[in-house]
């Protein structure tokens, strides 16, 4: 089992970084402030791309979604390759009266709708893979899973929690491990505090940021996405290589910690991270 570690009331977390992956699987978006939703934060995987079955591709089968990039402009998202910006496409936000389907993420089928069949053949021809790409509309409600669930929470086209956090102490503790050091978009969390010590986040039940709440509720089991480059799609051995040797608990290993917003409104890079237990 991972160490014990006290949680000292007073210690001082700040938020560090917050990030959002609007388009499941692709580069995700570090911002200054974000909307807390119930479903996770605003525009945070609300587009998956998706197979001909329906089911969802990721970087797992597809190590090329980590070559491209996206932004979040004011009413779009761009998109583009990141070893050729020229080419690129613009993804406007409002909401879709296209074809609805059905898709599925993991054990859950949920309705989604086809965004543009010009977007469905630029993935396609730039992954080398038949996609579609598909919207989450507003009254679409993914349910977390019961057994984690605290309110009847619901959640985007994430892997199954709304929220990823992780301590800028954890990474530095696993690069201290490491030949070569890694960054923590390997980890894809959503909001990364400075602070305490390594893996201070598994000891926290609930916690407050800013004015917000939020109930941590499960340790994250990292598979091999992490093993992937970020930059070059490269697959190898690390960090699960290592991780595993110290953070393997059962047959998982455990990198942050998933958790839910028992509120909603707007949290900042800067804001104070609060224990509460």
């Amino acid at each position: 089992m991972p160490t014990l570690l006290f949680l000292g009331m007073h210690s001082n977390y700040l938020i560090q970084d917050i990030f959002i992956y609007p388009i499941k699987s692709l580069g995700g978006v570090s911002v200054k402030e974000a909307w807390v939703e119930d479903k996770g934060f605003q525009h945070d995987r609300r587009w998956m791309l998706v197979k001909r079955n329906g089911t969802f591709l990721s970087q797992r089968e597809c190590p090329k979604m980590a070559l491209l990039q996206v932004l979040l402009a004011q009413d779009a998202l761009l998109v583009f390759e990141k070893n050729d910006r020229n080419n690129q496409i613009r993804i406007p936000f409002e909401e879709l009266t296209g074809d609805q389907i059905e898709v599925q993420v993991w054990d859950d089928v949920v309705k989604a709708v086809s965004v543009n069949k010009d977007f469905d053949r630029w993935f396609s021809k730039t992954l080398g893979v038949e996609v579609t790409l598909v919207k989450m509309p507003l009254a679409t409600e993914r349910k977390v899973d019961p057994k984690y669930a605290k309110n009847g929470e619901i959640v985007s086209f994430a892997d199954g929690m709304p929220y990823l956090i992780i301590g800028q102490s954890s990474l530095n503790d696993l690069n201290g491990k490491l030949e070569v050091p890694l960054p923590m978009d390997r980890f894809r969390p959503n909001v990364v505090f400075s602070g305490g010590k390594p893996f201070a986040e598994d000891q926290m039940k609930a916690i407050r940021i800013g004015d917000l709440e939020f109930s941590i509720i499960k340790p994250c089991a990292r598979c091999v996405m992490t093993t992937i480059d970020q930059n070059t799609a490269a697959k190898g051995k690390e960090p699960l290589r290592t991780l595993a040797s110290y953070r393997t608990v059962g047959n998982k290993v455990l990198f942050g910690q998933n958790m839910v917003a028992l509120n909603t409104g707007k949290i900042r890079v800067g804001d104070p991270l609060a224990v509460i237990s």
